[in-house]
């Protein structure tokens, strides 16, 4: 389509539904524009095409013949926009909300909660994306992530979810002291780690650790060491709200806690408004810590 050769939409759409509404009052009311810039748009739209479209009679008004077949083309052109556009607006109404969020968290922190939102909101279907990545929500067609970090990321909107401060945790069998473990008591017990957490590393040695001294197991992913550490097999180092639910039904034992407040667990979403499932979910998200 040449669009140099079409009209503004503004008069078309003016001579539309001054053709519809056979006035040029009501379809100024309709298009919450004064009569006089109707008429305007409609005078316009003629001395562009070089016809006239309406005849006016004192207060009332008819279509010549090229108004008509104007008119008529409008209204089914109009039409089939509508109809696509009220088609998308339903599909995307009923696609699920898609989250993305590490696998862990997802695990661990997510999917535990959605039977309480599902109690409330059985009609909102959630998709979840465990990626351990930071996606582009615009292009991966996300509606929500969840990011671990300081809330500083550039395009994306943050909003502090839960604290992820790390602590350590254990099978009660590996531990059966009670309270929080000391520096030597933590140098001479099992551990369970991952290979590339360097973060993990850096924050053992910051506690005291001599890591050369460890003795370690290691694994390839935060699954994996959190199902070692249930088994007994090591100590853990893990994000507070990944070990919580552990925690409250005593398949682990916290054995070492630190008050950080950042790194924490963001909710991030793209600039602008959220469709309706996905703002209802994010305030639910919001209201659970």
């Amino acid at each position: 389509m040449d669009w140099r050769r079409i009209p503004s939409l503004t008069s078309l759409r003016a001579f539309e539904a001054v053709a519809r509404t056979s006035g040029f009052s009501v379809a100024a009311r309709e298009l919450n524009v004064t009569h006089a810039a109707i008429s305007q748009q409609v005078r316009g739209l003629e001395a562009e095409l070089g016809v006239p479209l309406v005849i006016r009679s004192g207060r009332g008004m008819e279509l010549t013949v090229q108004g008509e077949a104007l008119a008529a083309a409008l209204s089914e052109g109009f039409g089939t926009i509508e109809a696509a556009i009220m088609a998308l607006a339903a599909q995307d109404k009923d696609r699920p909300v898609r989250v993305t969020a590490t696998a862990a968290f997802t695990s661990e922190w997510l999917m535990p909660r959605l039977r309480d939102f599902w109690k409330t909101h059985p009609d909102i279907a959630i998709s979840l994306h465990p990626d351990p990545r930071p996606v582009d929500l615009r292009r991966d067609g996300m509606d929500l992530g969840v990011r671990y970090g300081r809330g500083n990321w550039p395009g994306v909107q943050a909003q502090l979810l839960t604290s992820a401060r790390m602590v350590v945790a254990a099978d009660p069998s590996l531990v059966p002291e009670p309270g929080p473990l000391s520096l030597e008591r933590l140098q001479s017990l099992p551990w369970v780690l991952m290979s590339d957490w360097p973060e993990q590393r850096a924050w053992l040695e910051s506690i005291g650790l001599d890591l050369s001294q460890l003795h370690v197991t290691v694994v390839l992913t935060e699954e994996l060491a959190m199902t070692a550490a249930r088994q007994g097999l090591g100590l853990v180092v893990q994000d507070r709200a990944l070990v919580d639910q552990d925690i409250a039904s005593g398949r682990l034992t916290l054995v070492h806690d630190r008050a950080d407040t950042l790194p924490a667990y963001f909710l991030v979403t793209a600039p602008g408004p959220l469709r309706r499932p996905a703002q209802i979910f994010y305030d639910w998200l919001v209201s659970q810590v």
